[in-house]
């Protein structure tokens, strides 16, 4: 698990094709003097994968099939500018909100614009993912975790301030950028519970949510 506050940012060293699927080196000098073992997560524009080597600042990872086909990861080139954090501890301050490190698909960058100090940004996501986007929700960007200001049908947009412009890579989108998208957690259990698909009823119905103040 991840909380969407990113450490540090990271560059892609290589991305080697190996029998269909990818491995990529990360150079993350930040990371270099940190605690890192084989087997941890870090999550990497928003993916959680998984460190199998590592050596002074460069971090290698897998990538299996499944998460090339629902990310942007296949096109990463070497130079590219990544957003970086670690596997959360119990000790933590949970600054972002709780993320899975697992993207649920890709939004398109429409609109940039400066907003005062900060920049507004406007994000057109599939149909079957802007369900579970709410006015003043979380949502997970790159990995970088951000408040939704508003939704329009299957747009959304959020504002971002100027100190998480410089310290992750959203300063270095462009109009007409992919991004990963993970949407907040409790949305996609929330529609588990709603669609009845279970062996046993939870007893959860929208009006037990409104009654209890949930929705």
């Amino acid at each position: 698990m991840f909380t969407g506050i990113i450490e540090t940012i990271g560059q892609v060293v290589s991305a080697q094709q190996l029998g269909g699927d990818v491995r990529i080196t990360i150079s993350a000098p930040d990371f270099a003097s940190r605690d890192v073992a084989l087997g941890d997560s870090i999550a990497i524009n928003g993916v959680c994968l998984t460190v199998i080597e590592y050596g002074g600042d460069e971090f290698v990872f897998d990538v299996s099939i499944e998460s090339i086909n629902h990310t942007l990861i296949g096109d990463w080139v070497t130079g590219k500018k990544v957003n970086l954090e670690m596997a959360l501890l119990p000790t933590t301050r949970l600054g972002g909100h709780l993320v899975s490190g697992h993207v649920d698909g890709l939004a398109k960058l429409i609109k940039l614009s400066k907003d005062a100090r900060s920049w507004r940004m406007v994000f057109e996501l599939p149909t079957d993912l802007a369900k579970y986007v709410a006015k003043k929700g979380s949502i997970t960007i790159n990995g970088t975790s951000l408040t939704v200001n508003s939704v329009n049908g299957n747009q959304f947009d959020v504002n971002v301030i100027p100190h998480t412009f410089d310290v992750t890579t959203l300063g270095t989108l462009n109009e007409g950028d992919r991004v990963h998208i993970e949407v907040d957690l409790i949305a996609r259990y929330l529609e588990r519970l709603l669609s009845g698909d279970t062996k046993a009823s939870s007893g959860i119905t929208e009006s037990f949510l409104s009654e209890n103040g949930f929705a």
